[in-house]
């Protein structure tokens, strides 16, 4: 009888470890930085089999673009981020992906639209290097930079040191003249001699008072010194003075940001790794070059990220990510 019940106490044990997944893939927990109301909220993913793995700090792209990637102004979501800080996870690294001021959980730490300037947001990623490069829980600190974060990557990093750098869809020209790019031919022309003086005002940092009513979205008067913090900043002149291993991502099927901005960057860093995805749109998803799927893209969370940047990326921090 005894014998019996040890027997049996031996399978039950067995069945409830076949029961249990040998390691959980990530455990996800909140994590802060900052105090009162300037505190700034994200998550920390960390993957379950590794104990001292390195982290990478995910800094979202413009806007009112949230921690996983998504933005009020659409209808739905496309967890792009999120779905990065998994696979990241899955290989082996940490993240910590995070609300900006205004948005999210950090819609607290907001401020008045006419005091934000570009630098309040670079500021703000220094921040996060600082934490993370004390943390003990890990072994090692690289920043991932996704669109217009690409710039706030480049420009934290002038006073901060990681051991990686990646850009993903990152701009190599200064804000201006990729507004003025875009805007061409899609104005009138009254209104396009009118947006060129407007824009020629701001990158001599001169206030604009009388703003016309179609262009008040891009220039209204209390978001001009958010732009003219930001339009003096070149990307590609930034990024030559990092020192560390940089890997540039740029998808060719991409209606945000074309390939050429990505050329642009590697040229003027010749030490970084230039990899353009076939077939990778702006949000990192495998999307055809056809406007209706690329805009249905941006709302459609089963789209998976593109198998091939994953590969490269990940590829890239375990060669440079290494144990301090």
């Amino acid at each position: 009888m005894q014998l019996f019940t040890i027997a049996r106490q031996i399978l039950f044990g067995t069945l409830l470890l076949l029961l249990i997944p040998a390691r959980a893939e990530f455990l996800q927990t909140t994590i802060t930085v900052g105090e009162g109301v300037n505190t700034l909220y994200g998550s920390l993913l960390v993957p379950g089999h590794k104990t001292k793995p390195p982290v990478v700090l995910i800094v979202a792209g413009s806007g009112p673009t949230d921690r996983d990637g998504n933005s009020p102004a659409l209808p739905g979501k496309n967890n792009n981020l999120k779905m990065l800080a998994e696979e990241l996870a899955i290989a082996g690294f940490a993240s910590v992906r995070f609300d900006k001021r205004g948005i999210g959980e950090s819609f607290a730490a907001g401020k008045a639209e006419e005091d934000l300037r570009f630098q309040t947001y670079v500021t703000d990623v220094q921040s996060w290097i600082q934490l993370l490069n004390k943390d003990p829980r890990f072994s090692g600190v690289a920043v991932l930079g996704h669109s217009e974060g690409s710039t706030l990557g480049i420009m934290a990093l002038q006073n901060e040191s990681v051991q990686a750098y990646v850009s993903v869809a990152g701009p190599a020209q200064s804000a201006s003249k990729i507004l003025r790019a875009q805007l061409a031919n899609k104005l009138p022309p009254d209104l396009a001699k009118l947006n060129e003086s407007i824009l020629t005002s701001m990158e001599k940092s001169e206030f604009v008072k009388d703003v016309p009513a179609p262009l008040l979205a891009l220039y209204r008067p209390s978001v001009q010194g958010y732009l003219m913090s930001w339009f003096p900043i070149v990307p590609a002149d930034a990024i030559k003075k990092l020192a560390m291993p940089i890997a540039i991502f740029q998808g060719d099927t991409d209606i945000q940001v074309g390939v050429s901005q990505a050329v642009q960057l590697a040229q003027a860093q010749p030490k970084a790794e230039l990899h353009v995805i076939k077939g990778m749109n702006h949000i990192m998803k495998t999307v055809p070059a056809d406007n209706a799927q690329q805009i249905a893209s941006y709302s459609d969370p089963n789209l998976v990220l593109d198998a091939d940047f994953i590969k490269k990326l990940t590829s890239f921090l375990k060669r440079n990510l290494v144990a301090k």
